[in-house]
C-alpha cells in the first residue's frame, strides 16, 4: 500500500511554524501595546483619586473636637471616599489641609512649614466681615475659601429650605406679638438703633444673655414659637449673611421673621418673599409696628405657606461642613491662590 506523500515542508515544516508563531507574538504584543495606550488615555481623563480623599484639619473649629476616627462623612451624612483627621503628622499625605480663620493665630508660626506638591489649603470662616480681623496677614497663602457667601469655592450656609412633600402648614400656639433673643448688644450696631426705635410703637419679648434672661438649648425654639413674629436682626449687614437667626430662631421655630440684613432680593436667593418681613419694606418703623399689630389671621397665615413645600435644614455640625469639601472637590479649580484674602472678604 503506498504511503501518504509527506506535506510540503514550505508550508508545514518548522522553520515556517517558527515564523507563524514569532508573526503571531508580535501582532498580540502590538494589540497590548494599544491596549495599554488606549487605557492609559482614558485614566488620564478619570478622577485623580481612587483612594479616599484626606482631608486635614489644622485645627478643629469649635473648642470641643469630636470623634472623627471613623468614616464619619459616610456613616452620617452617605458621602464615600472623605477622611477626615486631625492628625498633624499626616500632612504629608493630605490633599486639603482646613485653616479655620478663628484658629489661625497672627503670623505664620503655626503653620505648616512647607506646602506638598498639589496639595490644596482652605480658608474657612463663617463670621461676617465686621467681625473677622487680621485677613491682611494670610495673602498668597489659600487656594480655596469656605464660607457663607455663595460665591466661596465652597460654600456653607447656616440653614436652607429642602423640599418636604408634606404639604402641611404647622403653626405653634402663639401667646406674645414679638421677640428677640440677643446674647451681644452693641449700642452702635444698627440693630440696636432699630430695635429701639421699633420698641417705641410695640413690646418686643427680649431674653438672652443681653437682658439677663439666657435660654438653655432646649428652651429656645419653644420661647420664640410663642411669638408671632421674631426679630431676625444681624449683627452686621453683608451679602449673604444670614444666619441661624432666620434659620432656627424664626422659621424653624414656626413664627414669622422680620428681618434686618442684605436687601430684600438677597434674602429672596435663599428663601421664599411672602416667607418674611423685611424692614426695609416699610417707610418708617411706626409703620412697620402699626402692620404687625394689625394683622389678621388670614394674613398671617400666608406667610407659612412654604411650608407646604419645604423644611428648614440647619448646618450645625462642623463635621458635615467639612465633608462637604469632598463632594466639591472634583470641580474645584486647580493651581489657584488667592492674592489678597482681605479685598476678596470685603467686598
Amino acid at each position: 500500500m503506498p504511503q501518504a506523500s509527506p506535506l510540503p515542508r514550505l508550508l508545514w515544516g518548522w522553520p515556517s511554524m517558527k515564523a507563524v508563531v514569532t508573526t503571531g507574538v508580535f501582532v498580540t504584543t502590538l494589540w497590548n501595546l494599544r491596549c495599554f495606550l488606549s487605557a492609559s488615555e482614558v485614566s488620564g481623563k478619570a478622577p485623580k483619586h481612587t483612594e479616599p480623599l484626606v482631608v486635614l484639619v489644622w485645627e478643629w473649629p469649635s473648642k470641643q473636637v469630636p470623634n472623627i476616627s471613623r468614616d464619619v462623612c459616610h456613616e452620617l451624612y452617605s458621602i464615600a471616599g472623605c477622611w477626615l483627621t486631625t492628625e498633624r503628622q499626616l500632612l504629608g499625605r493630605a490633599d486639603v489641609v482646613v485653616f479655620p480663620h478663628t484658629r489661625l493665630q497672627p503670623g505664620r508660626d503655626r503653620l505648616p512649614k512647607e506646602k506638598p506638591p498639589g496639595q490644596n489649603w482652605v480658608w474657612v470662616s463663617l463670621e461676617s466681615p465686621s467681625n473677622t480681623k487680621a485677613l491682611a496677614g494670610w495673602n498668597q497663602t489659600f487656594n480655596w475659601v469656605m464660607t457663607y457667601r455663595r460665591d466661596s469655592d465652597i460654600f456653607i450656609p447656616y440653614g436652607k429650605l429642602v423640599p418636604n412633600r408634606s404639604a402641611t402648614v404647622n403653626i405653634p400656639m402663639k401667646t406674645s406679638l414679638v421677640s428677640w433673643v440677643i446674647s451681644n448688644y452693641h449700642r452702635t450696631q444698627k440693630r440696636a438703633e432699630v430695635y429701639k426705635n421699633l420698641s417705641r410703637y410695640l413690646h418686643v419679648n427680649i431674653y438672652g444673655k443681653a437682658n439677663k434672661k439666657p435660654l438653655c438649648k432646649d428652651c429656645l425654639l419653644p420661647t420664640t414659637s410663642k411669638s408671632k413674629f421674631y426679630l431676625a436682626f444681624e449683627n452686621s449687614i453683608h451679602q449673604d449673611y444670614i444666619t441661624e437667626k432666620l434659620w432656627r430662631n424664626s422659621l424653624m421655630a414656626g413664627t414669622v421673621p422680620v428681618v434686618l440684613g442684605p436687601p430684600r432680593a438677597n434674602y429672596e436667593q435663599f428663601i421664599p418673599a411672602d416667607s418674611f418681613i423685611h424692614i426695609d419694606d416699610f417707610g418708617s418703623l411706626e409703620e412697620l409696628a402699626t402692620f404687625l399689630k394689625t394683622m389678621n389671621s388670614s394674613r398671617y397665615r400666608q406667610f407659612f405657606t412654604w411650608q407646604k413645600r419645604y423644611s428648614v435644614k440647619l448646618y450645625t455640625d462642623w463635621r458635615e461642613r467639612i465633608c462637604t469639601i469632598c463632594t466639591t472637590y472634583p470641580s474645584l479649580p486647580r493651581g489657584r491662590v488667592y492674592p489678597d484674602l482681605e479685598s476678596w472678604f470685603n467686598t
